[in-house]
């Protein structure tokens, strides 16, 4: 039986090959803007990515600021859900999949500059179908936390391709 690489494993291996090459975080994130463009929006810029582990970062712009100068929450909510998604997708076996069914967000500071969101979950027993929450932390340059965020995963396996 041939082996099928998971999702999060294309996504591993994309992430690898690109990191060896001139501009290869920049060729990553237009990779990941042209597979996921809600995500793209906020220019993530993964910077560790391995099964089960994500550090990501985003960059202060104009675009992504709120009437405070700072940066928006939502922007903030979704660097952490893509971290979350990252991560625990890079540590599901070939044949699973996880679907979003709620987010929360805590928010402690205000984001300016540079903040970083990381998120190293512990993947449930995959042989009960159901939802699980992960989380991700947001940080400034300072290693002040900016954010909390719990992101629940209905976690299990993809199901068949119904053909016509």
């Amino acid at each position: 039986m041939a082996h099928h690489e998971s999702r999060g494993e294309r996504l591993l291996h994309a992430h690898r090959a690109l990191r060896k090459v001139p501009f290869g975080d920049f060729l990553f994130t237009l990779m990941v803007k042209q597979m996921i463009p809600y995500t793209g929006s906020v220019n993530p810029r993964v910077e560790v990515l391995e099964p089960g582990y994500a550090r990501i970062s985003i960059v202060q712009k104009r675009r992504l600021e709120q009437h405070l100068g700072s940066i928006h929450a939502i922007a903030l909510m979704n660097l952490a859900e893509f971290t979350s998604g990252a991560s625990m997708t890079t540590a599901l076996p070939a044949g699973y999949r996880g679907i979003v069914t709620h987010m929360a967000i805590d928010y402690f500071k205000k984001a300016r500059g540079k903040v970083t969101a990381e998120s190293r979950p512990e993947l449930p027993d995959l042989a009960v179908d159901g939802e699980h929450d992960f989380y991700s932390t947001i940080t400034d340059e300072a290693g002040d936390l900016i954010a909390r965020a719990t992101v629940r995963w209905k976690l299990g396996p993809i199901p068949p391709q119904v053909t016509a």
